[in-house]
């Protein structure tokens, strides 16, 4: 691989094209070599992929490993306190999202079930009520307040805790946890920390309920026995965090991305009708999950190009949504877009397991906040708003936003 480059070292990350589009290097360079080498910090010459077609090939390839524990899989960033990698991580039980097939295919069918069209639609009434009384909890504040803290997290925090199983009273220590683990600049002892402190209290909650299993999905496991304690540890602390940051922040930042485009905004409010595509839209345009890896098993073409095995791979789903060889005008957030195709739930055997949960939270919260907060609006300039660059879940730190009534 020649060391002359588009992307000489690093993955580009500075949001400079504004908060809700790609890196202005990683658009030029989808432009330019959409399956481009990448020099890593370690000095690992690896690939940066931002093409929808290869994106999309790819995740359907699973010669492009998942696993940690296999090889070696480079960090594009710099990282305080992290050692170069010199072997495979080990592999985590349970958390399925790092695994192929057939240790992947097992665990996705233990969990299947929980998960199906049929089971969260009959959800769909109790989450509509879940975003209602908060909404309740929120219209008693005096504005100005943090759409985060108030309404963003607390909903899919609040649903995930009920299906799993999980004491919401127990969200300060999860939560916390989680927002630790998922930032991307920190010693490795502190990442590993907190996961150890999440993986620690859910191994006790899954012991307790194998003992004494519940009406929930994490007792529906704990009943498997098939399942270790360690699989099913692993299994509670992905279905956790992904069940609540990643809706949490589609909520948070699509409000934004909303208010920043006011003409969408009152199109929506005037055609409710138009939400399940204006959902579909905001995944595509703001991918929040955009950054994801893999490891090249064995030599695979790819747009023109050879991966060599035991390359790490970097996936950019943001940009491959913003390809206008498969969406016209895709820098231009458009409801009545039919987005379907976007790629932000993943594709292939990682196509997101709680897709359909996350589809129904976004509906009722985008729903009940424009309809109870007609007159909704920043209360801070759009440029002070806090982006989460420094997370590996994109969003916004918080969101202070005003009111001069609210309706039913």
């Amino acid at each position: 691989m020649s060391k002359t480059v588009a992307v000489p070292y690093g993955l580009p990350m500075e949001r400079d094209a504004g908060p809700f589009d790609p890196p202005r290097r990683i658009t030029r360079l989808r432009e330019t070599r959409p399956v481009s080498p990448m020099v890593f910090p370690d000095g690992h010459e690896g690939w940066l992929v931002t093409g929808y077609d290869a994106v999309r090939q790819l995740m359907a390839d699973t010669r492009f490993s998942s696993r940690q524990d296999i090889g070696i899989l480079h960090v594009p960033y710099e990282t305080p306190g992290m050692p170069a990698a010199t072997e495979p991580s080990p592999q985590m039980p349970g958390v399925f999202i790092a695994m192929d097939p057939p240790d992947h295919t097992r665990m996705r069918r233990k969990l299947a079930g929980a998960f199906t069209v049929k089971r969260m639609k009959q959800l769909e009434d109790h989450i509509i009520d879940v975003a209602e009384r908060q909404l309740d909890a929120m219209a008693r504040l005096t504005p100005p307040v943090d759409l985060v803290k108030e309404f963003a997290l607390p909903v899919p925090s609040l649903v995930i805790c009920e299906l799993l199983g999980v004491p919401y009273a127990d969200r300060d220590n999860f939560q916390v946890n989680s927002a630790k683990f998922l930032i991307k600049d920190q010693p490795l002892d502190d990442k590993m920390a907190a996961y150890g402190a999440l993986s620690t209290y859910l191994a006790d909650l899954v012991t307790r309920k194998r003992a004494a299993p519940g009406d929930d999905i994490l007792s529906d496991l704990a009943r498997d026995d098939d399942l270790t304690i360690e699989e099913l540890t692993g299994a509670a602390f992905l279905l956790l965090l992904a069940g609540h940051e990643t809706t949490a922040n589609m909520l948070a930042l699509g409000a934004f991305a909303l208010l920043e485009n006011p003409e969408q905004l009152t199109e929506l409010r005037t055609d409710p009708d138009l939400l399940p595509d204006a959902v579909e839209e905001l995944l595509r345009y703001l991918s929040v999950a955009d950054i994801f890896y893999r490891y090249a098993t064995e030599d695979i073409e790819l747009g023109g190009e050879t991966i060599r095995a035991g390359s790490t791979v970097v996936v950019s789903l943001l940009a491959a949504n913003r390809d206008p060889q498969r969406f016209d005008n895709p820098d231009t957030l458009d409801i009545r877009r039919k987005a379907r195709g976007h790629l932000s739930l993943g594709h292939g055997v990682h196509l997101c397991l709680g897709q359909q949960l996350a589809r129904l939270e976004m509906r009722a919260g985008f729903e009940g906040l424009l309809r109870r907060f007609p007159t909704l609006g920043l209360a801070i300039p759009a440029g002070d708003v806090k982006l989460r660059t420094d997370m590996n879940i994109y969003g916004v730190h918080e969101l202070p936003v005003t009111w001069t009534e609210t309706s039913r």
